[in-house]
């Protein structure tokens, strides 16, 4: 198939998708604002078409369109996928593209709408527009019906899982530690709950401390972000230094090695546009047992018998579930496991991409 992609080139998440579907024999041109330019591109397949738009910023979804109009009339593709309901389900509509498939990722369902009026009336616009509508979870599907006001509204499930290959725990040799690792992989932004991680560590470590136990603790955070500097005025303050760490960014190949080194993963995101949980199921898929807030993706990835799932903002619940995976080892090896599983039977990048593919093929009939 001839497939086109209007999404951000420098994504993750686009990266992935269009990589596989090449891999997989298909014709890909992938459509984006010049803003949203890939760094590097050698991440890419090498036959994978780029189309940079010319117009960048919030203008750019709306006067690009006579452009990407032009470009899908000259590529003529099978099945068009636009990703990303906001932006470039606007620069879509906007372009007056006919029968494409719009995915929906997470803060366009449940951050935009209710940003302002005019943001509401213009998804609205957008998802009727759309012909096909896709959403990586169960969770965000639901949401997108309710700003829609729509419980009968068709979306079709495209799980974002992890590749089995890359994820495999078994690649990676367990070193001896005479400590346990809490690890976290998020961006430090305050809607991932980086601060309130610290804090439940600081708890956990007095606790420890108190109960003059021998278990030693560190935490190691990687990502980057604009909280850093407060980040690191927290861990002075609470004395922390030589127990948290925070490891800078990391690309997304050495993320497994990283999670390898992880006893216990603890994502405590605060809002609900974490919509499906990436990084809990990569955690997973690397047989860690994960602590996580009760957000709503979390809570469709995980359960009691893969991990914790905490309340928000209740340090104390953090604390509690830290320290009891902290102190029993079995706990944590049987919840890792159970975690392994449940991703190879839900969150195979391999059949995520096989549910993808199959369902442009229905779109293409």
């Amino acid at each position: 198939m001839k497939i086109l992609f209007l999404s951000a080139a420098k994504s993750i998440h686009t990266i992935r998708w269009v990589n596989s579907l090449a891999l997989r024999g298909h014709e890909i041109h992938l459509v984006f604002k010049k803003d949203h330019q890939i760094e590097g591109q050698d991440v890419l397949q090498k036959d994978i078409c780029l189309h940079p738009l010319r117009y960048t910023g919030m203008a750019g979804y709306y006067l690009n369109a006579w452009q990407l109009k032009k470009l899908v009339k000259q590529i003529k593709p099978d099945v068009i996928n636009v990703h990303y309901a906001s932006g470039y389900g606007t620069l879509a509509r906007r372009a007056r593209l006919n029968s494409y498939l719009l995915s929906v990722w997470g803060s366009d369902v449940y951050d935009f709408p209710n940003e302002s009026i005019i943001k509401r009336y213009i998804l609205k616009k957008n998802i009727k527009y759309a012909k096909y509508l896709a959403s990586t979870s169960y969770c965000m599907a639901n949401q997108l019906k309710r700003v829609m006001n729509d419980e009968k509204l068709d979306i079709h499930i495209t799980p974002f899982g992890v590749d089995l290959k890359e994820f495999d725990p078994y690649k990676y040799m367990q070193k001896k530690k005479d400590c346990i690792i809490i690890g976290n992989i998020k961006t430090l932004e305050k809607k991932y709950g980086i601060n309130e991680l610290i804090l439940a560590f600081a708890d956990l470590k007095k606790d420890l401390d108190k109960s003059d136990s021998k278990i030693k603790i560190k935490l190691k955070i990687y990502g980057k972000g604009s909280l850093k500097e407060e980040l690191v005025k927290l861990i002075s303050r609470k004395g922390l230094e030589q127990d948290v760490e925070l490891m800078g960014a990391i690309s997304h190949e050495k993320v497994p090695a990283a999670l390898a080194e992880f006893d216990i993963f603890c994502a405590l995101s605060q809002l609900d546009s974490e919509s499906f949980g990436v990084s809990v199921v990569e955690a997973m898929a690397m047989g860690r047992p994960v602590v996580v807030s009760d957000v709503d993706g979390f809570k469709e990835v995980t359960t009691n018998e893969t991990g914790r799932i905490v309340p928000r903002n209740d340090l104390e619940s953090v604390k509690r579930a830290l320290k009891e995976l902290v102190v029993d080892e079995r706990l944590r090896i049987r919840l890792g496991e159970n975690g392994k599983k449940r991703v190879r039977e839900l969150y195979d990048w391999d059949k995520n991409v096989d549910i993808m593919e199959m369902l442009y093929k229905s779109i293409n009939e």
